[in-house]
């Protein structure tokens, strides 16, 4: 891989990690334009690897939020008077909010990596789950203006996070967006906005560490053949950096706003990539 192939594929994920767009499906788009084989092992890999640039950008940018519900779980693990945290129960909600996506990712791993990375499948899912965000942030809408305040963080229960997980798992398939998945779950859910999208990268965290790392280890030998481990590393540090402003930007974007724009976004994404497609200006495969 060229090195500035790797500069661009890691500014694509660092923005699109985080916002309800697909970070996958978009990756998948450009991966396919640079004249990449999509469901090559190596690509595949890559893919998988730089996300755990935008991963560290997002543990790094919630690092006091992690340590303070790292430190209360353990706590209670040995305190029945820590039990009362909150944060307690936060920390348990992270932890079981996690799990679905493990156990559907690794059982569905063949069909993701191969059968699933089609840009047909991408345009469907951007334009379909698009309809999704919609009524989620319009059902967002209609529970505020029923209630006084909105659901905010400390109403999260471990319900709610699992939950959110089983949304999370919708993902797996490109062109959906994980955060995206997760954030409409919670909106859905009486959650406010900030907190859902709060939580789209606390249950992201764990999900995404545990693929990159595992595809790191597993396609070593894919990523030297093919890629390289050099473009690798270029990829996942400007993903790192990209994601990091992008974050900051999300969140506070989310606080005033609502998600109109991103599903206007999905949709013409969406029809672009159907654009391409009957042109033949790119295979879905």
């Amino acid at each position: 891989m060229a090195w500035w192939h790797a500069i661009l594929l890691g500014i694509v994920e660092g923005l699109s990690e985080f916002l309800p767009i697909s970070s996958t499906g978009h990756l998948t788009v450009v991966e396919k334009l640079l004249g990449y084989q999509i469901d090559d092992a190596g690509v595949t890999a890559f893919t998988a690897i730089i996300q755990v640039g935008a991963i560290l950008a997002a543990v790094l940018y919630f690092l006091k939020d992690i340590v303070r519900l790292a430190v209360a779980w353990f706590k209670g693990l040995f305190s029945k008077e820590a039990r009362s945290d909150p944060d307690y129960r936060l920390g348990w909600g992270v932890i079981v909010g996690s799990i679905p996506i493990a156990i559907v990712g690794l059982a569905l791993q063949k069909v993701i990596e191969g059968g699933l990375r089609n840009l047909w499948v991408v345009a469907a899912a951007l334009i379909g789950w698009s309809v999704v965000l919609f009524l989620a942030d319009r059902a967002s809408v209609k529970q505020t203006g029923r209630r006084s305040t909105p659901r905010g963080e400390e109403s999260m229960t471990i319900v709610d996070a699992l939950i959110l997980g089983l949304w999370q798992c919708v993902a797996l398939i490109p062109g959906v967006s994980r955060s995206g998945a997760t954030i409409s779950g919670g909106l859905f859910r009486g959650i406010d906005r900030v907190t859902a999208t709060r939580w789209s990268f606390f249950l992201g965290i764990p999900a995404l560490l545990a693929a990159g790392g595992l595809q790191a280890v597993k396609a070593s030998k894919s990523i030297s053949a093919t890629v390289g481990w050099a473009p690798t590393a270029i990829g996942t540090v400007v993903a790192f950096v990209v994601a990091y402003a992008s974050i900051a930007w999300l969140l506070r974007f989310v606080a005033t706003n609502r998600f109109t724009v991103f599903v206007i976004y999905r949709v013409v994404a969406g029809l672009a990539v159907i654009g391409l497609l009957l042109t033949s200006v790119v295979t879905a495969r």
